[in-house]
């Protein structure tokens, strides 16, 4: 029998795309200061897990949870004031970026500004759809002639982060409208992972049939190692997303914390507070630096501009505090982001950085 020669090796029966995508830009590295996720800086309440736990031990494990989450959805229900069949919750609000491509980019396009989230674009390219990206304004400002004008061309998925990840900046809610409108034969999705560091509220872009928010329990709810999140839209849309999940996806395990975290929400507000003070002391602090140029912020992060983004990666990783490079988005050349972490670990931060020029 001949050997198969490299000419008429077997076609891989991975699609190219696949084959061709890049892995989500991420390499874990160990570092006393970690403030490269985004996550809340502390864990959930040591007496809500205490709680969580007891619940496991009351209930079976050897059935299926929930199909779809019912009972979870009615909590969340509770706490939104929104109808529980317009929720759709599953393992991370990144699922359903997933989903929403699936849904609206199949054989349509999928829209954003870049700088983005990642997993905009990566859905795109692994689901081989049409994707355009406008580059944000200098001030990183919606480019809204250039996305009306794209909005007019086909149909799909518009995404857009609010705050803006990773700049943290606000975009004008009228500008916003003005988008949704123009998104006739579009689902327009609004990623609202920090939502509650934003203290805003953009529920009423709801009454648009096209129109979901996306959110998570990742952040400010301090469960980035539970992975859930929920999307809310009319009812009609929900029940299309929700097609297009596994069933029986959200465990036992993420109900019974999650609903634990519901019923006791008070600590998310605490830790916000604190949050949203703390991320303003990062900045006082670093306005004054001699290189750096920090940018405000709207989240549980700061992005600053350095001149030289892995050199300031190294040298505070040298100090024990690990940020995250951003120098590779468009836009962003020298960019480095921090999230806002303890009390501690932001002053062991500010303290590093202030060294460094």
């Amino acid at each position: 029998m001949k050997p198969v020669t490299a000419s008429v090796r077997k076609k891989s029966a991975v699609r190219e795309a696949i084959l061709s995508a890049a892995a989500y830009p991420f390499t874990p590295i160990d570092a006393p200061v970690k403030l490269d996720q985004n996550e809340s800086g502390y864990d959930f309440p040591p007496s809500l897990k205490a709680l969580a736990l007891e619940r496991l031990g009351e209930t079976a494990w050897n059935r299926y949870p929930e199909m779809n989450a019912d009972s979870l959805r009615v909590a969340l229900s509770r706490y939104l004031h929104w109808d529980a069949r317009g929720l759709v919750v599953t393992t991370g609000s990144n699922v359903l970026i997933h989903a929403l491509a699936q849904i609206a980019g199949l054989g349509a396009r999928v829209l954003t500004v870049a700088p983005a989230f990642s997993l905009y674009t990566l859905s795109a390219k692994l689901l081989e759809t049409e994707l355009t990206q406008i580059p944000l304004e200098p001030d990183f400002a919606l480019p809204i002639p250039a996305l009306l004008s794209e909005l007019g061309r086909g149909s799909g998925v518009l995404y857009l982060a609010e705050p803006h990840a990773p700049t943290g900046a606000l975009h004008d809610p009228a500008k916003l409208e003005e988008l949704i409108r123009a998104a006739q034969n579009w689902i327009v999705v609004i990623d609202e992972a920090y939502v509650e560091y934003a203290q805003i509220d953009h529920t009423a872009f709801l009454e648009h049939e096209n129109v979901c928010i996306l959110r998570t329990f990742s952040k400010a709810w301090g469960l980035g190692g539970l992975r859930l999140g929920y999307l809310m839209a009319q009812p009609a849309l929900a029940s299309q997303v929700q097609k297009i999940l596994a069933p029986f996806n959200v465990s036992l395990l993420h109900t019974v914390i999650a609903s634990a975290a519901l019923e006791n929400p008070a600590y998310v507000t605490e830790r916000v507070n604190e949050a949203i003070l703390e991320r303003d002391r990062v900045y006082t602090a670093l306005r004054e630096h001699p290189t750096w140029h920090i940018y405000p912020s709207h989240a549980n992060y700061h992005l600053i501009r350095t001149s030289d983004a892995a050199l300031a990666h190294r040298q505070l990783l040298e100090c024990g505090v690990l940020v995250r490079r951003q120098d590779s988005l468009l836009g962003l050349e020298g960019c480095i982001r921090v999230s806002i972490g303890t009390p501690a670990e932001n002053t062991a931060f500010i303290s590093a950085a202030k060294e460094l020029v």
